[in-house]
This record gives C-alpha cells, sequence and structure tokens, in this order.
C-alpha cells in the first residue's frame, strides 16, 4: 500500500512560473490592494473592478505553465498516495497532472452565483455584468476572500490527519485557517519545510527538515528524500520516531 503523502502549497510554488504574489509587494496584488480586490466588501463597493481584476488573472493563467516544483508533485504519484491542498486559485497542479488537488481559496477557472454558492460554473473567459445563474443573479469569481469561511477546510483537515508524509511548500504560514492545518498532522510523520523566506514553526512536535529555496529546487531534494522513504517502506523499515515538542 502506498504511503500518503499530503502537501501544503501556497502561491511561491506559482512564482516561478510568472504568477505573482502579494505577500512581497507590500500587500498589493499586481498592483491593486488586496482589500479593494479579494474582500466581499470590495466586491460590494467596485464589483466591476474585482471582475477585471480576476478577467486580467484569468487570461494570464492560460499564458504560464507548470515549473518543475508542479512537476515533480505529479510524478511522485507513481510511490505515493498524493493529496495536494493548495492556497492557490490557479489550476498549475492539475495542469502538471497531480489529480487530487484540492483548493481552499478557489479557483480563477470558476464562477458561482452571489447568491447560491452551491451553484458552481467553470469558466474560462472574462465574467462580466449580466452572466447570471438560472434564477437571474449575477455571476462572481468562485475565490475565497478574505473574511469569507473557507468550505474545504473540514475536508482538508481530515487529509492531513491522515497523512503518513507532510510537504510544506512556498506559504508564510500567515494566512490563517490554512496555516494551521498543520498541526493537524501526527506527531510521529516527518515533515518538509519548503521556501526562500521559511517562517518559524512554533510548537510542531514533529520532525521538520526547513529546506530555504524555491520551489523546485527544494522539491529536486525533498524528491530524493521521499525515494529514500519510499524504499524503506517497501522494505519494512519505514520507522520514524516521535519527536519531543519544540518550544521557543
Amino acid at each position: 500500500m502506498k504511503k500518503k503523502l499530503v502537501v501544503l502549497t501556497g502561491a511561491g510554488i506559482s512564482a516561478e512560473s510568472g504568477i505573482k504574489t502579494f505577500r512581497d509587494a507590500g500587500g498589493l496584488w499586481e498592483g491593486h490592494n488586496v482589500m479593494d480586490v479579494a474582500t466581499p466588501e470590495g466586491w460590494h463597493k467596485n464589483p466591476k473592478l474585482v471582475m477585471d481584476f480576476y478577467n486580467q488573472r484569468r487570461q494570464q493563467l492560460h499564458e504560464v505553465q507548470p515549473n518543475l516544483g508542479h512537476e515533480i508533485l505529479a510524478e511522485l504519484e507513481q510511490d505515493f498516495e498524493v493529496f495536494i491542498i493548495t492556497q492557490n486559485v490557479d489550476n498549475l497542479h492539475e495542469k502538471s497532472g497531480s489529480s487530487n488537488v484540492l483548493h481552499l481559496h478557489g479557483e480563477l477557472l470558476k464562477v458561482r452565483s452571489t447568491v447560491n454558492s452551491n451553484y458552481i460554473l467553470d469558466w474560462q473567459g472574462d465574467l462580466n455584468f449580466g452572466d447570471v445563474d438560472d434564477n437571474g443573479n449575477q455571476l462572481r469569481p468562485h475565490i475565497v476572500w478574505f473574511g469569507e469561511e473557507v468550505p474545504a477546510l473540514e475536508e482538508a483537515v481530515t487529509i492531513v490527519g491522515n497523512a503518513d508524509i507532510l510537504v510544506i511548500i512556498g506559504t508564510s504560514l500567515q494566512v490563517y485557517p490554512a496555516a494551521g492545518l498543520m498541526n493537524f498532522a501526527k506527531t510521529t510523520i516527518p515533515v518538509f519545510y519548503i521556501d526562500p523566506k521559511p517562517a518559524e514553526i512554533y510548537n510542531l512536535q514533529n520532525d521538520i527538515k526547513v529546506i530555504a529555496t524555491t520551489g523546485s529546487k527544494g522539491m529536486e531534494i525533498v524528491q530524493k528524500e521521499l525515494k529514500k522513504l519510499h524504499y524503506q517502506s517497501r522494505t519494512g523499515l519505514f520507522v520514524i520516531s516521535p519527536k519531543e515538542t519544540r518550544t521557543k
């Protein structure tokens, strides 16, 4: 039976593909204040601005490709049962061939009703005023904005709780509740954390290996480590001892 490899990804893994993040840009996302384009208040204040913003992001998404980090994660499905939980709204994990991807914060290539959150459509082009659901309600980007509930959170918690190995890639670990998911992992499993500017991780009882580099370079390192673990599991040598609680 394949070991369950759970991967938590943030904006950093897509940055190498040309998709900009806002954490390194003073709160700006593609030149816009995130409060104007990524909150319910921003939508109610200026829905045209919000639609135009996501229309541009959707157009950009059609022009970018997965990078090596995405590709390695897809390759790992040969040896592991891989589950990707991503904060990203792009489709680069799917483009690279990953088959189990859970989007915590929604998807650029989908829209939903402003009234019925379960009315969701695939959407490749621009979203405009007059694009409505079956009851005539305006459609909006299928994005979980700041201040909104995260519908996929419960499923994500279950997936993390069943992990045999946890990998965290390209996240500042500052956006909750996604940042708290790692705390639901079993304390006996190994954790790999890849980020050029890794955040401090407090009170996690696992054996943590911090790799301070990009997603692609980090995944090359982790892939080698995981291949060793895969070999050990096949030969009956997959044993990881629980560590003492780390405190700072």
